[in-house]
C-alpha cells in the first residue's frame, strides 16, 4: 500500500500516542545499544575466551535483549509479534535464514527469534566508535570481500550458527519491482546449506518501511508481525547444475515464498 492510499487516522490520540512511544521505543533501544557496548561487552572480552565464547554468550545477550525489547513496545500498545512455533526458530541450527525485509524492526525480530542468529553488517557501522570493536567480534563486515565473506560465514555456520540475511539488500519498497541479491543462493551452494525461508507479514509498517516519514504511524492499527516459516530450500537438487543457472533457480524459489508465501 502507498502512502497516498493509506486510509484516514482512524483514532486521532491514540495515533499520536503510537507515534509517541515509537519514538520512546527507539530511544531505550539506542540507550541499551550504549549500555551493552561501553559497559556490558567491554567486561566478558575481558573474562571470556576465546573469542567463539564471548560471540556465543554475547550473541544470545542481544536476543534476549531484543526480546525484551519487543515486549516492551506490546506493553507499550505499538507492536505485537505472532508467531506461530518459537520452538522452530530455536531449534534452528547451521541454517540460512532468508526474509522479506518490510521494515526497520525486521531484523529486531529475526535476531529475537533466533538466539544464535549471526549476520552480515554494513561495513560503515564499525566507523563509529562506539560500536566498531564490538561487531567486528560478533558479525561479518559486508565491506570485506566476497570470498572472505563466504569463508567466515561458513565458519559460523560450521559453529551451529544461523546466518540471517536479507535477499533484498534493503527494505521492501512500496512500489516497484522487488530485486534480490544472489548472496544467499551463492552461500547456500557453496556451504551445502539448506536455506529456510520467513515470511514476515501482518499489518501494513508504515512508519517504519522505506521512505516512510518517521513521524508516522500505521493510520488505524498498531505494527502486527505476522512471522512464518515457509519450508526448506535444498541446495543439493541443484547438484551438477552450473552456478549461475542454480543461483537464479534458487532465487526464483526465495522469491516465490516471501512474496508469494504458503503459510502467511
Amino acid at each position: 500500500m502507498n502512502a497516498a492510499e493509506m486510509p484516514p487516522v482512524a483514532n486521532r490520540p491514540l495515533y499520536l500516542y503510537r507515534i509517541l512511544m515509537k519514538w520512546f521505543s527507539f530511544f531505550i533501544f539506542g540507550l541499551g545499544t550504549l549500555t551493552l557496548a561501553l559497559l556490558v561487552f567491554p567486561v566478558m572480552l575481558v573474562f571470556l575466551h576465546p573469542k567463539e565464547n564471548f560471540q556465543k554468550l554475547a550473541r544470545r545477550l542481544i536476543s534476549v535483549s531484543f526480546r525484551g525489547f519487543i515486549i516492551m513496545m506490546g506493553v507499550l500498545g505499538v507492536v505485537e509479534l505472532d508467531v506461530e512455533d518459537r520452538g522452530a526458530f530455536r531449534g534452528l541450527s547451521s541454517k540460512i535464514v532468508v526474509a522479506n525485509h518490510p521494515s526497520l524492526l525486521d531484523v529486531v525480530m529475526m535476531v529475537s527469534l533466533i538466539p544464535n542468529a549471526d549476520v552480515i553488517v554494513r561495513g560503515n557501522l564499525v566507523e563509529n566508535i562506539i560500536v566498531r570493536g564490538v561487531v567486528r567480534r560478533l558479525y561479518i563486515l559486508s565491506s570485506l570481500d566476497f570470498d572472505r565473506i563466504v569463508e567466515d560465514c561458513r565458519t559460523s555456520l560450521d559453529r551451529g550458527n544461523c546466518m540471517v540475511i536479507f535477499p533484498e539488500g534493503t527494505r521492501t519498497p512500496r512500489s516497484g519491482e522487488v530485486r534480490l541479491k544472489k548472496g544467499a543462493a551463492r552461500l547456500s551452494l557453496l556451504s551445502g546449506r539448506d536455506i529456510i525461508p520467513v515470511h514476515i507479514g501482518g499489518t501494513d509498517k508504515y512508519g517504519l518501511g522505506k521512505n516512510d516519514p518517521f513521524a508516522a504511524f500505521n493510520h488505524t492499527e498498531k505494527y502486527i508481525y505476522r512471522v512464518r516459516i515457509q519450508g526448506k530450500i535444498s541446495p543439493g537438487k541443484y547438484a551438477g547444475m552450473e552456478m549461475p543457472r542454480a543461483v537464479r533457480r534458487i532465487n526464483d524459489e526465495i522469491r516465490e515464498l516471501l512474496f508469494n508465501p504458503v503459510n502467511p
